[in-house]
């Protein structure tokens, strides 16, 4: 009795880390239909609807673990199209989130490398390819965004968001 609730513990457990799989397949950020019956809060925002939005932020993410710009300043409210291009040679993703939020997804991240992300604050991209996140940042203070991708993060690909 006690091997079969083991087992069973085990094989939950792997279904549950296979869901999360990054494999070679980008997110479907931009494809992602808004149904604002489904938007959640969060503490730096919230998934912003794509016809609502009031300009396009372009960022580029390279391989030297870099966000370029590093920095971007919004108004409380403002609903912001980023745009992420991975310019360099390897995968990279662009995580939004509070300091303590993405330090806490990038440890989760070194146990289960190959986690699969498709929330609306993420954009995984490959490399040559761009990754869109729209946002409604409606709290103001200083959030970040990140690669969270093992290794990214602790190198410094790491940026900040000010909503003024």
């Amino acid at each position: 009795m006690k091997t079969e609730a083991i087992l069973v513990a085990f094989a939950a457990l792997t279904c549950h880390v296979g869901a999360f799989a990054h494999g070679n397949e980008g997110h479907p950020g931009a494809a992602r239909p808004y149904d604002a019956a489904k938007v959640e809060d969060t503490s730096f925002g919230r998934e912003g609807d794509r016809a609502k939005a009031t300009r396009t932020v372009r960022l580029d993410m390279s391989d030297a673990m870099r966000f370029t710009p590093a920095e971007i300043t919004v108004k409380r409210g403002e609903t912001v199209k980023l745009v992420a291009t991975n310019r360099g040679q390897v995968l990279h993703e662009m995580v939004l989130g509070t300091s303590d939020e993405l330090k806490k997804h990038a440890e989760m991240m070194k146990k289960f490398p190959d986690m699969e992300h498709d929330e609306p604050h993420m954009a995984h991209v490959k490399p040559g390819e761009s990754g869109e996140i729209v946002w409604q940042f409606t709290k103001a203070g200083e959030f970040q965004f990140a690669c969270l991708i093992p290794g990214h993060f602790e190198a410094g690909m790491v940026g900040k968001v000010t909503v003024k």
